[in-house]
């Protein structure tokens, strides 16, 4: 399996993916909104788009599927029930569903609302997994649910991602890492990893994007930190009702109503 990370240097700094089968050369487009990188970068690769794939219908997901589609024939694939929101899906995917590009690739979809209620990640069963993650898992960082629930954030966090090998890649839908962990550095000014972290891509170019893994996620990002008392004490200084002993879910709950307006 060949990734390609796609920085677009849009204001909303959003990554596309493309990612390839090495024997035959056909390919899979992740949320290809800036069209014409993806089709520049799949024709200097020698790939051919067969497949464009929508973790979910936001415009800055999907503002690019007509003119991929139009370019290569590609069919189109997205949440099963996201048709109403997404033009002309030809598959509708569910939990467990495995898509496959050419003769070596298979990636798995997972079923992960929150950021909305139609959100789908993709999971590779590669030697080096991988996570093509949409806007629900950002590096260092959690996908807002202005369009969703935050109470399916949490399960999805919690049931789904966390128990994911830890040295899976993950490849998220835009480049937030360092405001990310501005956000875990305020929530916990001790996080030795979260320092490193941000020494290291601080000023980063988003060309050569580092990639974090679900080890370091879970020492970087806030939103997988829910038992740390660092951060339980000092949400306490936000929110001074707080349970005594609060629950996880309490804990990511108030987390991501700190960050909306962080």
């Amino acid at each position: 399996m060949i990734v390609k990370q796609i920085w677009t240097a849009n204001r909303l700094r959003n990554f596309n993916y493309l990612i390839a089968c090495p024997e035959t050369g056909e390919a899979l487009a992740i949320d290809p909104l800036d069209h014409e990188k993806c089709l520049a970068e799949a024709r200097e690769m020698g790939w051919e788009i067969t497949q464009v794939l929508n973790t979910h219908e936001h415009f800055d997901h999907i503002g690019g599927n007509a003119e991929v589609i139009a370019a290569t024939g590609a069919r189109l694939l997205a949440h099963e029930k996201a048709g109403d929101k997404i033009d002309g899906v030809d598959r509708g995917l569910k939990a467990g569903d495995v898509v496959k590009v050419g003769r070596t690739v298979e990636l798995e979809v997972m079923d992960t609302p929150g950021h909305t209620f139609c959100h789908i990640c993709m999971r590779s069963h590669t030697d080096q997994p991988a996570l093509f993650c949409g806007d629900t898992l950002f590096n260092a960082g959690a996908g807002n649910t202005h369009s969703g629930r935050t109470q399916d954030l949490f399960h999805t966090f919690i049931e789904q991602l966390a128990s994911l090998p830890a040295n899976t890649l993950v490849y998220p839908g835009h480049d937030y890492i360092e405001n990310n962990l501005g956000f875990t550095l305020d929530r916990e000014p001790e996080n030795e990893a979260a320092r490193d972290m941000m020494a290291r891509v601080k000023g980063q170019d988003p060309t050569r994007a580092y990639v974090t893994t679900m080890e370091e996620e879970k020492g970087i990002n806030t939103f997988f930190r829910l038992a740390s008392p660092e951060v339980i004490s000092h949400l306490r200084e936000q929110f001074p009702d707080m349970s005594a002993e609060p629950s996880e879910e309490e804990v990511f709950t108030r987390l991501r109503e700190l960050r909306n307006s962080w």
